[in-house]
This record gives C-alpha cells, structure tokens and sequence, in this order.
C-alpha cells in the first residue's frame, strides 16, 4: 500500500469519522512507516522536503473559510507525528515522559505573559522595575510581605523569577527554590541526552527550523521555494488582507463590505482576526476573482493615507506559512520536555551560514522582521524567548548578534509602523537589564556608543551651529519621534544598574560611550532660541514640544550617567574633564560680537560683556552646563575634590563663563513673570512652566542653581552681584543714588515700574536661593533623605495630601521611586478616609519650624496658599506671625564661601536702598514683597552669623561680622542711616503692619547674636538698651489691643440689645397676624408629621377598630411657580416629580423573560418578584399645569436642539424623560397629590356587619351576578330582541346594584394626572407603547404599588431600621402619594374592567369555575395580591347598597390573604430537626400551628412531608408571615392614614405583637383558622389539590420558600489581584479564544463580560450594542452595576444611552481608589464603600447617580454607552 493511498484512506476515514480508536492505530502505523523510512534515508532534508510538499496543501486551508482544529489535528498526525516518532525513535507518547524524566527541572520559571495578566514588582528587591514575577512565584515568594507594586502585563514580558541577577534578595520563590539544590555551574543539558537522541534531534531540528524560516521569510506571491513545489498546481488563490497601525477598524469594516461584498458581521469577523493575527484571507478563488477584490481594497484605502496592504497569494504557500507558524510553536513545545533539546535548538538557531555574517537562522528571522505579519512575529519571539533566553550560555551568544544587528534592526522599526511590543526590538528589555549581560555588550560590542550614534542617526535635522531642529510636531512626526524614543529607553535599560567593580576595559568603553553622550547633549545646547517679540504679537507659535519630550525622556538618563560617574573617582575625573571641554567648545561660539562692559558699585569694579536677554537670543536648554553642574557637586560629594586638587583644571575654570548661561536662563524666567515677554505667545509659558515642572526641574531649573552657586563659590560677590545686577537689567537703579527717586518723578509708564518691581523681587528671590538651597549632597552637608524630607515638609505646608498627590509633587528616580514612604512617618501623620474621599497625611506641628517661606519649588501660587496656611495656623496657636527663615545646614568646604554674599558691599548696598525707599515710602517706587524679601535675607544673614559663632573653635575669628555691618550709618556724603536704624525706624510704621512681627523677629535676633559675640569677646555686658526698648514697646503694643477689643466688645453688646428691643415692639404691634401663621404652620406640619396624635392610645390601621383620624388641610407651595394651595379633592392637581423604571433587584429569578409584551398578562405576580416596577421620587411639589408648560418647553427646546447640533443630554425626552426643575433629579412622569382615598368613598360604618363567611358568600353572589350579566350583554349583542326580559332573569343578591355608575369625586385636572401617571407605569413596566384605554393599565399601578412597598421593607430590614422610624421624606411622600394614587386609580378606568380583575384576583383564593386559568396558591405573591384586591374591591363595593363597608372588605380581604400566606409557608417550609422540640411543645401557638399543618397533611394527600416539631413550624410562620406584615403595615398606614404605633418606632426588638395589633390580627395568627374553620377548611382544600402543588410536594418543580432572603451583589475577592488573575483566563466567548481586551464583571450576577469590542456586539431592539448594555437587559431590566476589571472601574449603565463611571470598592493603603491601575499599590475591598454600592442598587438610585454624573461633568454624555 503506497504512502498517497494510505492518506486518502485515512482522509476517507476522517470524513466519515468511524471509530476513532481504530483511526489512531492507522495514524500510529502511518507515522512508524515513515520512521524507518527516514532512518534509511541517504538525503533526509530532500526526504522531508518531499512529504512536506505533499501534504502540506492537501491538509492546510481547503477553501475559504479554515477549519483549525480539523486542520490541528491532521497536521499533528500525519506532519508532526513522524517527526515525533523521528526525534524520540520510538512512540512519543513514551518517549517524551522519560525524556521528561531524566531532565533537571529549570530553576527560571520564564512563563511568558498574557495580555492583562496581573504581574508583580517588589520595591524593595527588584534591581529595576522591569523584574516581575507571575501570580503563582509572587504567591509563594518572600516579596508579598514586602512593597510591591502590581500591574497589568501588555502582553510578550515573561516571570524573572529564578533569575539571581534580577534580585537583591529571594530571586527563587518556594516552587523554584527546590530546583537550584544541585546546580553545577555551566553542566552540559546534553549529558542527560544519549548520542543517537542527539544526532536524530539534530537533524530533525536543523531541517524543520530551516523550513520554518525560510518559508516565513519568502518573498514571492505565487510560486514556492524550488524543493517545496507540488507535482501539480491547482489554480487557486487567497486575497491575503495585512493588518497596519494606520487605519481604523471602521475603514477597514467598510471598505471590505465593498470590496468582497460580506456583510457588516462577516467584515467585523474578518477585521478583528486581521487586527489579532496581523493577516486575514478575504477572499478564496482564482487569481483574477482574488486580484479584483485587492484593486478595490488599494483603490479605497488609499485617499488620505497609505493604502492597506493586500496580497494575492497561492493557495499552498499560504499553507505552508500557516503550518510554519505551526511549527515553531511545535518546536516550542518540544524543548520544553528537556533542556538538552533547548540547547540544541540553540545551536541550530544561531549556527552561522555558508553567507557568512547574518546567516544564521535567528539573524535570518530577526532581520526579516518588520516584514512579517504580527502573528508570525509573535510566535517566533516566543519561541526565542522559551529557548535562546532560557538557555544561559545562548542568552549571551544572542545578546551578541542582537547588539551586532542593533542599528538595523532599529531602521528596519523606524520604517514599520507596528507598534514596539510586536517589534523584536521589544527583545532589548530581556537582554539590556541584565547587568553581566549589559557590561559585557559595553565592554565587547561598544553597545553605549553604538545606541547613541543611531539615535543621532535618526535626529538628523541641525541648525547652522549643529543643533537639532525639529519640525512641527504633526502627529505623524510624534509618531516617528515616540519611536526614536525607544533608543532612549534601551539606554536606561543598559545603565539601570551601576557597576560595583570597574575593569579598565570597562572604564575605557564608559568613557567612548560618554563621549558620545556629549555630543548628543551639545546638539541639545542652546536649541530653539528665542528672542522677545516687541511691538506685536508672533504669529506663529514656535515648535517646543519635540525638544521638551527629548530633554524628559534623557532626565533619568543623565541622572544615570552621573550615577555611573560617580561610582569610579578615575571615571568621575575623566568625565568632568571631558563636559568642561565640550562646553569651552559650545561657549567658544557665543561670545563673538559682545563688546565688553565696565560695572562698578561701592568702590567695586569689574568686566563683563554687554548681553541683554530682552534683545538678544536666549535658549532653556542648556544640558552640558547642567551635566557639569552636576559633576562638580558629584567632587565634592565624593570628596575627589578635595583628594586629587592637582587631577582637576579647577584653576582653568572662569567662573564668569559658567554662570553666564544658566543666568540668562533665570532672568528670561523672571522677566516671563514681569509680564515683558507676552507677546511671545503660549509656547514660551509651556516651557517655563515645564523647566520648573517636577518631570524636569531636577535636570533643568535644580541644576542651574548648583551652576550659579558653583560659579559664585569662585568669584568676588561683589563681582557676581554687579553682574547678576546688569543681566536683571537693574545696574542703573542701584548705582545711580537716587536714580529711584527721579525714576518715580518722572511720571514713568505705570508697566515699566511694575515691571522693575518685579524683577528686583526676582533677583532678591535669586539671592535668597543661592544661598539657602544647600538641601542637595554635595552642596550642603547632607544626605538624601534630608533632602526628601524637606520637599515633603513644604508640600504638606500647603495642605494636607493624599499620597497619590504626593508623589506626583516628588521627583521620581530612573526605578520610579520617590524614597518617600522611608521618611514619611517622621514628617506627617496619617488620616484614613470615610465612606469617600481619600487618605491624608497631614504635616507634624514640630515639623513647622523647617518651613522657608521662599523654597525654590514653590510655584507662586503655592507660595501664597503656602504662606497663607502658616500664618493662619500660627494665628491658631497665638503666636506671632513673622515666618523667620530656617536654620540651614552648613556648606561643603567647596561652597563655603558662598554664604559670603550676604555680607558683601553690594549686597548691604541693595539693602539698604530697598529699605531707604520703605522708610520714605512716598518717594519711591517700592512693593511690600521687596521688603519682604530683604527682611528674609537679613534674617537668613543672622541665622548665619548666630551659626557661626556657636559653632566657632577657641581662638578662631568669626570673620562673617553681618551684625557689625548693618549697625554702622553710611558713608559721609550720603549720610545715609545705617540698616539697624531703618529697621526700628520701619517696625513702627503703619504701612507695614503685616510685618511687624518679622521686624520684631529680627531685632530680637540681632541682640541674641550681638549678647553671643560679646560673651565670647568680652566679659558679658549688661543688657543692650535696644532689647529694653523692643520689650516696654511690646507691652504697650499688648495694652493697646487690649483696649481696642474691649472697646469693640461693648460697642457689639449695644447694638444687640437694640436689635432685640425693636424685634419685641414689631411682634406686639403685629400680634393677630403672628397668631395666624403659628397656627397654619400647626396645621401643616402635623400632615407632614407621622408621629401619634396623642400618645399611648393603640392605632389600628383597619377593620371595626380602626382608629379614627381627624382630617387635616394640607397646604403645599409649586417649586415652579412659588403659589400655596390647599389638596383638595376639586381643586387643580398638584403633583410630585417621579421616576418609574423597571426592576429586578429583588428578584429570585433572572432568566424569565417577556416574549411578546403586547399579550402578556401581569395580573398575578410570581413570587420570585422576577420583574417589578418601581417608582422613585425627589418630592418636590408642582401644579399639574405649571409642570405640563415646563415640560412643553424641555421638548421644544430639545427639538431646536436636534436641527443645530445634536448633543447627547443626560435625559431623553423622547421617552418622557426630564429633571426635576429644582434639583435636577431624573423624572420620567408625575404623581398627583390627593387626600386618603378611603375617606373620600367610605359611607356610614354600621354596627352589624358581615363575618368573614358571610362576606365571602356575599362577595360570590355578586361576581356569579355580574358574570352573569356580562354573558347576557354579550348574548344580547347578538340576538337584541330578547334582551328586555333577560335582565329579570339574573337573581340579584339583596342590594346589589350593577347597573349604578358612581359619580368620580375628583377634579378634571386630577382625572387627567391620574391618566397620565397610569399610563406611564404602564409603559415603563411593559416596554409598550402608551394606552390609557388598556385593561392591564391598573394592574400595573396596583403592582408598582406593592413593588416599591416591598423594596422600601427590604432596605428597612436589611439596615435593621425600624418599619416606621423617620423615613427620609422623599421617600415618605413618595410612598405616601403612591399608595394614594394607586388606591384612586380606578376612578379613572372602565368600572367593568377593574370589576373583572377583581373577580379573577378573587377566584385565585375563592374557586370560582369559570376562571380555569389561575394560577396555583405557590405561584402567587400575597403582597402583590393584597395590593390588588384591597385596591379592585372599590369597583365592586360602589355598587354594593346593603350596608357592607369598605373598611369589612379590606379587613376580610387582608385576612383572607394571611391566611392564604400562611398555608403557603407551611406547605413550603423546609423540615429541621430541632434539638427544643419537647420542651417548647406547650405554647398555644405551637399546638394550634401543629393541628393546622396536620389538616394540610391530609388535604395534600398525605404528600406534605413528616410533621415536624410545632415550634419550629410556629418559628416558620412568624418569620415568613414577618415580610409581608411589615408591608401590609405600610400599605394600610399610607392608606387610611392611621399613625404608626409609638412602639413599631424604634429598631431593635421583634415587633410582630405590634404589627399584629396595629393590622387587627390575633397574636396567635392560628386562630384566623380557628374563627371561620368551615369555610377556611373548605378553601384550603381546594388549595391544596391544585395540581401544581402535588408536583411540588413530589420534588418535580421548585418554589419559593419564605421568608424570601435579600438580594446581594456578588461576594468580591478581598485583595484585587485574585480578579485580575481571573479575568487574565478570561477568553472572548465569540473570536475562538481569543484574550478579552475589557473584561468586565457584572456585579449583580457575576457573570464576566467581554466589554467594548467589536466581537461580542449583539442587536437589541434593531442597534447593535456591546455585551455589557446586551446583559443589563436580561439581568438587571435596563440597569446594571460592572467592575472594569483591567480598569479597576465601576461602571453605572442604564438603556443605551446613560452611563457613568463611579469609585470603585477597592483602596491601597493610602485609602485611595487606583482607577486605571496606573499607581500599581496592591489594592483591598473596603466593605464600606461596597456596602454603599450595595445600597444606590437596592433603592434603585443608579439611574439618578448616573443623571447627576452626567449633569456634573459634559464628557459623560457623549460616550458611546450602548458599545461597551
């Protein structure tokens, strides 16, 4: 039998699938055949080649559309089943197992990642935040006792778990840990492997491996490689659609219903596998049919953009790429049985060519890649990362050839236009992260140099000085630019970990590699200039983005390299040497042209060159200075400086040349602030907003001040000041005296003085800085976290924060740390939130003395929230309010002598000016901020000085003498006072009332440190007459305010009393009128009041009880039109906003559903409450005419509204819907106002009415008299001429009156409320249209009735409140005006048809034989039938003239329907053993209960199961009966208006005695039973031999049982990440396993849910909508609550067009939500917060959350609810 025959027979078989045993043997045989057929073989490559190119096509891809697992599992069989049997030499099935079994376990775990799997990096542990782990090693690590921070993986990373260099400590979780007891370094995997196993593998491997590649990297459409070709070719093509990042699902969606004329379904199929696979078949046929559809597909997609990419390709090379992509994943799979299978494929993959370079396998595909489809590129970097990265030795080998093919493949990433995470770029993370593998890239490969050149590769737009210039930033240039970016990246990636131990090799490459660096940052330096615009404003804005992204994405990069730098003192040295002679070199090109300039103040003079930055260019960046800044602090924090002075040019350094740059940049900041540079436009305000902004500041803003003090610390203060002065534009102001004065007279344009106002401010702030910011190491003698301690101390001066905003205010290092959870706790305390809001730290009292009033990070408005925050909680605590600054930390030697500024010449100079103008502060012109600054700077000189002397050694000359200066006057011819004089002179001034305190501060201080220099010069002195004078002015300061208080105590006590006096003289004046309006407020509050009238009497709610209510007038005022009006039964309506919607949250049974709404009958409503109808209402009044003109006016304006434009509103008019006009609160109708019901129908009450059997005899021959009648009306409309007689011949019972129409009580505008109120329950709860002419319209106002009722008793219970404590009075006139309504609704109805629903409602507990089709007693809820029988006994009652009163009705009808409840419970209560059985047998209730459940026994045939103890049954009822008494309660307390009983009141105890007794109900309910036994007994057996209830006493159908238990959401997980990992497993129930992209989890029913996409989209009601707005409708009617999982989200949906996203229930630490999952803290349930959800679902308040969401904020609106 040949091979071809074998197959065909075997396809034969498949087809018919016979027994699939026998079908297994024949595939065994198949592939033993061919097993000796290749050991044979001389060529087996040709051998391979052949069976290959024969089967291949005849398997793969028949037809259009692929059968993948058909196609599976013939390709396993006849394909890979040889190969198996090849590779083991023997049945795989036993040959993979001992495989398997000789291998050593790995100790990496190395599971790749899915798309939205949670991951986990440990804070404290993991060398750079790209280590995680999987779920399950992070489980059993020692890292979930650590700060971890947990995210969602994007897909392709894969666990590092096992990898010892990716952590400083438990690198093996406890899984792992048991593979690494017998590591042998570098053991051969092969050992375990024996020779021929080698060989075969070999061969097999290099065969298939090659195949793979080479068919996945073939080029041509429609021929095959020369030894794959088939004998015979068949004329078939495929029309290959490839997927690309430039169009959108909705052209491609449209564009192929074009071009291969599918339907939408068909087109949203084939775009979403093309959009997950990377390529998709669209069309099947000849190649002109395949070639057509391609010309439609280019000629429509290539408009706007680069047309789509289609292919038309033959028939068995689509076959073969598809099984190629099978068998990589095969290959995948193999190695994974031993580790010496993984080394030879290593071996095989990287095995160099006969081509030489970049001939080997892997260099084939990864250099191929950007022109694969993304499938395929998926599966072989999987396959890379499970053999080459999991193989130690190959890691290295491919770290090689990946960091030789670095810049192509970095090109070939440039051109293609997926996005990095199907790139093999994406590989560098695995490969750059790894230290060893980083230095050893360096060191042999140069990969620092190497990355840098081909990112300046990429940037190759330079000015003429050979800076970069970009273009304008178009979106297709950020794409571009976010692509170079990844260069970027891989930089950090490679420098992520310092070096501990250098090699000179090491050095050396470092050192290219930051040669290189600089070359980058000089293209940086000085790039987009700007000159200031004068005269107009630009006209086009400047292109700043691109270099802002550039400098932030290279923030940490610097940062690292100063880190590298630092870490070696011969690299820390070469490295600096290397920055100075860059930037000799970039400063070489700036000062040509600038003629030089003499300044001299005070008798100082010195050189400089005239530059203005208000004329001249000026650029913010400046990245070289700000890298040598960084390395100078670096020698003086590592002390090299101090070490090896002779290595280092410091002598060559001219300091004027380094400050020069870095002070141009501050005064272009401080004259942006002035206002002098508005012309410029926005694009200047965005980049100084973003050199100061926390992203960059630490290599920006941070750096220009280390430059600043580096210079100064070089030169003359003198000097620096003068020239700081001139650079400030201010020299003439302070050189020229009194150039001020002239200035001010000469009447100056009022902007050039606010102007220099506010740059002296800005220079002051300048001085203050350089000399207080000594918080970073190096400049101060400090260390990191002092540093931190301070930024958080500052922010927390502001207000307290949540930690979130926090650490957005700190600057983060390269591994996203911020260092402050270590220094926190010393700083602040933490607050926890409440049911919302967040966590706050709020700062320590003792923590308020560090505060600097002008910290350098301040923006300006925090500095005055700041400033304003301090002073009031100085206030607070009564002390005064100066904000002295801080003591400071000392200076490194290196800077030390910056603190010499505050004392030099010129510096005392602008002092003193700046004081002499506040002395004579009309002559100048001066700002209170000014002063304020110098106040600070002489108080910060102080502190200094005050420093210094305490911490001066014996004999050693304090040469800082601050205090001796400001006390001397000026010289002789200006005369002028000295400093100290001004400042007495000021503190009395009362301009300056604001800072007297401070002036006070200063003195005070000034005598401290003059006692302090004294007692240590000379012997001590006795007191200063400065202090004596400060004190005796400070107590009289204390008198005066004193006085003044007292002062204006009296004075307000005075007016008090006059104000009270004239109050009384108005009030008796007025006195009849005010005894008026006390007793209308009376009258009005007692209707609002429920409270009992008189207390300790018992109410009744009904029956011959009943408690009699005096009638009281009800007053209410129209929100519309602010009129009072009386409720009467004839005056215009006046009615409540409401909202009816449909429900199920108290239902038992979600999956019942309508069919056809038109026909169904909801006149009986099943117990499990499936669907109900609630009604809702905000309260608030409006007469029925004011609110029909204010809802005509929403309409018309909603209809201009659609001819402009149409925006979505939070509320649909179409459906009647509106908000409140008052509060804004979704309304969809209105319920009118009326007064109790009963008592507008209720005739006289007579002593003697009817019992219980009496009435229901009386009641049956009513409905036996009106079916009758009903037949004889229908007979008569048939045959009219008998009809005079007939009425005779129907006996009517004895005062019975069909024929009599009562007339309806009520107003026109009432009748019509009731209509409109009717009719809108009606077509809310059906999903109808309206039709107020329906029979089912009262059943659903009856049923809305009792379903909003029992939802009420449902949230009472569950609160454990009690049923008539204050109900909030929404709610109460809600309920209130419902009941009422409900009750008077069929005035408005046809009188027959409510007469009818009676009839039938009655029938379902008294037989009646013309009704067959009721249901049975377990099949009934009794609250809903109470509802409507109390409700539908007026219809029959009005025409009842024998005397029977509608109070005997509603009583007989309650107890009727107990009863009837009762026998429900017993016939379904659930049988328990109870160890109290004996004992508790004596109790009547439990012997009366017992003989009732044994008459039931016998009426149910004895089917009832075995009698269980009376107590427990008595326990059943009381708790059954519990429900539906505290609703009944309610019903009849709306009602008749009875007061609620003061003992039903209050929570806490059981009040069943008090229900009973208020519903006129024996405490012992058994005795209903008892009074009317005869006919009771009679109904029950009826009841009971209803076939329905036999089938459930014989366990073939459910029913409910009582009492009925709450409705919960579901329970959540209590830590987040077990729902992560949950939905990570989650496919799309649609696209074939597919990974969900959203998935979402219902919270009502926890089903899970593949959100917003395309495959899972159904059609409801004609519209496509998504799985979540598909699943409301069957789960919640309409409304639903979700858990975005991946977005930890919850998500508000109601109908299709209303959502909202609310808080989530899940908080980290801080008591703070993540939404997003952006932060990444392990995040808990709070049970508080998920109560809170719990409870918006229970009172059906989503649809008012999501309505006042969406009011609150426009973007709501237009999001497309109905997709997600």
């Amino acid at each position: 039998m040949t091979v071809l025959s074998l197959f065909l027979y075997l396809k034969r078989k498949l087809e018919v699938i016979v027994q699939i045993s026998s079908l297994l043997t024949l595939f065994e045989t198949f592939s033993f055949l061919f097993l000796k057929k290749w050991l044979q073989a001389t060529d087996l490559t040709r051998e391979v080649y052949h069976h290959l190119a024969h089967y291949v096509p005849r398997i793969y891809c028949r037809g259009p559309n692929p059968f993948p697992q058909k196609e599976d599992m013939l390709a396993q069989h006849i394909l890979l089943g040889p190969m198996e049997w090849y590779l083991c030499g023997e049945d795989p099935a036993f040959g993979f197992p001992k495989l398997e079994q000789a291998n050593k376990p790995s100790h990496l775990c190395g599971r790749v990642f899915k798309v939205g799997e949670p991951t986990y990096s440990c804070r404290d542990c993991a060398v750079d935040p790209t280590c995680v782990l999987c779920m399950e090693c992070f489980l059993g690590s020692i890292h979930r006792d650590h700060r971890y921070r947990m995210t969602t993986s994007g897909g392709g990373g894969f666990c590092d778990c096992g990898d010892t260099e990716a952590w400083k400590e438990g690198p093996y979780c406890q899984k792992h840990e048991l593979n690494t007891s017998e590591i042998e370094e570098e053991e051969d995997p092969l050992m375990h492997l024996s020779e021929d196993v080698i060989a075969r593998t070999y061969n097999i491997f290099a065969i298939m491996f090659r195949y793979a590649v080479e068919i996945l990297t073939w080029e041509k459409e429609n021929e095959l490689p020369a030894d794959l070709e088939p004998v015979e070719k068949s004329d078939t093509y495929y029309c290959m659609l490839f997927n690309d990042e430039v169009h959108t699902y909705e052209q491609v969606i449209y564009t192929l219903q074009k071009a291969v004329n599918c339907t939408q379904k068909e087109a949203i199929g084939f775009a979403t596998t093309v959009d997950r696979d990377g390529r998709r078949s669209v069309r099947y046929g000849d190649f002109q049919y395949c070639e057509q559809a391609k010309s439609v597909i280019v000629r429509n997609t290539s408009r706007q953009t680069k047309p789509l990419k289609v292919q038309v390709m033959h028939s068995s090379l689509v076959a073969h790429q598809n099984f190629g992509l099978k068998l990589l994943s095969w290959l995948g799979s193999i190695i994974g049985y031993s580790d010496g299978l993984r080394r030879i494929l290593c071996q095989v993959g990287l095995q160099e060519g006969l081509d030489g370079e970049n001939s080997s396998l892997v260099d084939r595909l990864m250099l191929s890649d950007s022109k694969l489809w993304k499938g395929a590129r998926s599966v072989y970097h999987q396959l890379f990362m499970s053999s080459l990265l999991m193989d130690l030795k190959y890691k290295k080998l491919f770290a090689v050839r990946f960091a030789k093919n670095y810049q192509q493949l970095q090109r070939d990433f440039m051109d293609d236009d997926h996005e990095r995470a199907v790139s093999v770029t994406a590989l560098s993370v695995q490969l750059f992260t790894a230290p060893t593998l980083a230095r050893m890239l360096i060191t042999e490969e140069n990969l620092m140099t190497i990355i840098i050149k081909t990112f300046m590769d990429h940037l190759r737009h330079r000015d003429g000085q050979g800076r970069f210039q970009f273009e304008r930033y178009t979106a297709l240039q950020a794409f571009k630019f976010r692509r170079v970016q990844s260069l970027i990246l891989d930089l950090k990636y490679v420098l992520v970990s310092r070096p501990a131990v250098w090699s000179d090799e090491l050095r050396h490459k470092f050192l290219e590699g930051f040669d290189a660096f600089l070359e980058l940052l000089k293209c940086m330096q000085g790039m987009d200039p700007i000159t200031r615009q004068v005269g107009q404003h630009i006209e086009m804005e400047p292109e700043w983005e691109a270099a802002f992204t550039l400098q932030m994405k290279l923030t940490h990069v610097i940062s690292m390299m100063q880190d590298w730098c630092a870490s070696d003192e011969k690299v820390l040295i070469e490295a600096y040497k290397k920055c100075l002679g860059v930037l000799t070199q970039c400063h070489g090109g700036f000062t040509d042209g600038e003629q030089p300039v003499m300044l001299s103040i005070c008798g100082h003079s010195v050189e400089t060159i005239r530059y203005c930055v208000s004329q001249e260019k000026v650029s913010i960046h400046l990245p070289v200075s700000r890298l040598l800044a960084g390395l100078h602090v670096l020698l003086s924090r590592s002390e090299v400086a101090y070490k090896f002075p002779e290595l280092l040019p410091l002598s060559e350094l001219s300091p004027p040349m380094l400050i020069e740059h870095p002070l141009r940049c501050l005064v272009l900041c401080a004259q942006v602030h002035a206002g002098m540079w508005r012309r410029n436009g926005f694009s200047l305000v965005n980049q100084i907003y973003y050199y100061h902004n926390v992203k960059c500041r630490r290599e920006m803003f941070d750096k220009d001040i280390m430059m600043l003090q580096t210079g100064v610390s070089m030169m003359d203060p003198n000097h620096f000041l003068m020239i700081m002065l001139s650079r400030f534009e201010l020299y003439q102001i302070f050189s020229t005296p009194d150039y001020g004065k002239r200035f001010s007279s000469e009447i100056t344009h009022k902007d050039v003085v606010q102007q220099n106002n506010t740059l002296i401010e800005e220079m002051l702030y300048l001085v203050i800085m350089l000399v207080g910011e000594r918080f970073s190491p190096g400049v101060g003698q400090v260390n990191a976290t002092d540093e931190i301690k301070r930024e958080i101390i500052h922010q927390l001066s502001i207000k307290p924060m949540a930690h979130s905003e926090l650490v957005k205010s700190l600057p983060e290092d390269e591994n996203k740390e911020t260092g402050m959870e270590n220094v926190i706790e010393a700083v602040a305390h933490f607050k926890k939130p409440g049911l919302t809001g967040r966590g706050m730290y709020e700062l320590k009292p003792e923590c308020a003395k560090e505060f600097n009033l002008y910290f350098y990070h301040f923006s300006r408005a925090e500095q005055s929230k700041a400033e304003e925050a301090q002073r009031k909680l100085r206030r607070q605590n009564r002390e005064d309010t100066a904000l002295p600054p801080p003591v400071s930390p000392p200076f490194c030697p290196l800077f030390a002598s910056l603190v010499n500024i505050l004392q030099s010449d010129v510096m005392l100079c602008i002092m003193g000016t700046i004081l002499q103008w506040a002395v004579e502060h009309n002559g100048y012109a001066w700002s209170e901020s000014m002063l304020q600054r110098v106040l600070h700077l002489i108080g910060m000189a102080l502190q200094e000085e005050k420093q210094h002397l305490e911490n001066a050694l014996e004999e050693h000359v304090v040469t800082f003498t601050f205090t001796q200066k400001i006390s001397k006057p000026g010289e002789a011819p200006s005369n002028s006072p000295s400093i100290l004089a001004m400042l007495e002179t000021l503190q009395n001034a009362p301009y300056l009332e604001v800072h007297k305190d401070m002036i006070r501060w200063i003195l005070k201080t000034f005598n401290a440190v003059k006692k302090i220099r004294e007692s240590s010069s000379t012997s001590p002195v006795a007191e200063t007459e400065g202090t004596i004078m400060e004190e005796s002015s400070r107590d009289k300061d204390k008198a005066e305010r004193k006085r003044k208080a007292e002062i204006a105590r009296l004075r307000r006590e005075k007016i008090m009393a006059q104000m009270s006096e004239m109050q009384r003289h108005f009030i008796d004046e007025n006195r009849e009128l005010f005894q008026q309006t006390l007793e209308l407020d009376g009258s009005s509050s007692a209707v609002l009041d429920s409270s009992p009238v008189v207390s300790g009497t018992t109410f009744t709610a009904l029956g011959p009880a009943q408690t009699q209510v005096p009638e009281h007038r009800q007053f209410v005022t129209c929100i519309l039109c602010q009129e009072e009006q009386e409720v009467k039964v004839e005056s215009k309506a006046m009615v409540l906003a409401a909202f009816v919607q449909r429900s199920t949250v108290l239902s038992k049974n979600r999956s019942k559903f309508i069919q056809d709404p038109e026909k169904y009958d909801p006149l009986f409503m099943h117990p499990d409450l499936s669907c109900g109808t609630h009604t809702g209402s905000c309260g608030h009044i409006m007469h029925a005419h004011c609110w029909q003109r204010f809802f005509d006016s929403v309409q018309t304006k909603e209809q201009r509204r659609q001819q402009r434009l149409r925006l979505h509103t939070s509320y649909d008019v179409e459906n009647g819907e509106f908000l409140c006009p008052l509060c804004e609160c979704l309304s969809n109708t209105v319920i009118p106002l009326l007064l109790p019901p009963r008592n507008v129908f209720s005739r006289l009450n007579f002593s003697d009415q009817p019992n219980l059997t009496q009435w229901i005899k009386t009641i049956s021959q009513q409905i036996k008299a009106l079916q009758s009648l009903r037949k004889e009306e229908n007979a008569s409309t048939t045959a009219s001429s008998k009809n005079s007689e007939n009425l005779g011949e129907v006996k009517l019972p004895e005062g019975f009156r069909p024929d009599f129409h009562p007339q309806n009580p009520y107003s026109e505008s009432i009748k019509e409320m009731l209509t409109t109120f009717g009719t809108a329950t009606y077509k809310v709860g059906l999903k109808v249209h309206p039709n107020e002419e329906d029979p089912r319209v009262p059943i659903m106002c009856w049923g809305s009735c009792a379903y909003t009722i029992q939802s009420i008793e449902r949230i009472l219970s569950d609160e454990d409140k009690p049923l008539f404590g204050p109900l909030p009075c929404r709610l109460d006139d809600c309920l209130r005006s419902l009941t009422r309504f409900a009750a008077a609704h069929w005035t408005v109805a046809s009188l027959p048809v409510v007469q009818r629903h009676f009839c039938k409602l009655f029938a379902s507990l008294v037989p009646n034989d013309n009704y067959d089709d009721v249901p049975c007693i377990l099949d009934i809820d009794m609250f809903h039938l109470l509802v409507s029988l109390v409700l539908a006994f007026p219809a029959l009652q009005c025409q009842d003239f024998s005397g029977i009163s509608l109070g005997t009705g509603d009583l007989h009808i309650f107890h009727l329907v107990t009863m009837a409840h009762i026998v429900q419970i017993l016939l379904t209560s659930c049988t328990e053993d109870n160890s109290m059985d004996q004992e508790n047998l004596t109790g009547e209730e439990e012997v009366a209960t017992l003989a009732l459940y044994k008459i039931l026994h016998q009426y149910t045939g004895s089917a009832l199961k075995e009698t269980p103890s009376g107590w427990h049954l008595w326990r059943s009822i009381r708790a059954g009966t519990t429900p539906f008494l505290k609703c009944s309660a309610l019903f009849f307390h709306y009602l008749s208006g009875v007061p609620a009983p003061s003992d039903v009141q209050v929570s806490g105890a059981s009040h069943f005695e008090h229900l009973c007794n208020y519903l006129s109900l024996p405490n012992n309910l058994i005795c209903l039973f008892q009074e009317n036994s005869e006919i009771i007994n009679s109904l029950m057996k009826s009841w009971c031999r209803n076939s329905e209830v036999k089938r459930y006493l014989e366990g073939e159908r459910d029913a409910i049982s009582y009492p009925r238990e709450s409705n919960k959401l579901i329970d959540l997980p209590e830590d987040y990440s077990s729902l992560i990992n949950q939905a990570s497993s989650f496919s799309c129930p649609k696209s074939g396993g597919d990974k969900s992209r959203a998935p979402t989890l219902c919270l009502v029913c926890g089903a899970l849910l593949c959100s917003q996409s395309y495959c899972c989209q159904t059609e409801l009601e004609g519209e496509d909508v998504g799985a979540c707005t598909a699943h409301t409708y069957s789960c919640g009617s309409g409304a639903g609550i979700f858990l975005r999982v991946r977005e930890c989200q919850v998500l508000f949906l109601a109908g299709k067009t209303k959502g909202c996203f609310y808080s989530p229930p899940y908080l980290d630490d801080y008591g703070e939500t993540d939404q997003g999952l952006r932060r990444g803290n392990p995040l808990h349930l709070c049970k508080d917060r998920f109560k809170k959800i719990q409870k918006l679902w229970h009172q059906h308040s989503i649809t008012e959350e999501i309505g006042h969401a969406q009011e609150a904020n426009q973007t709501l609106v237009g999001i497309d609810w109905q997709h997600l």
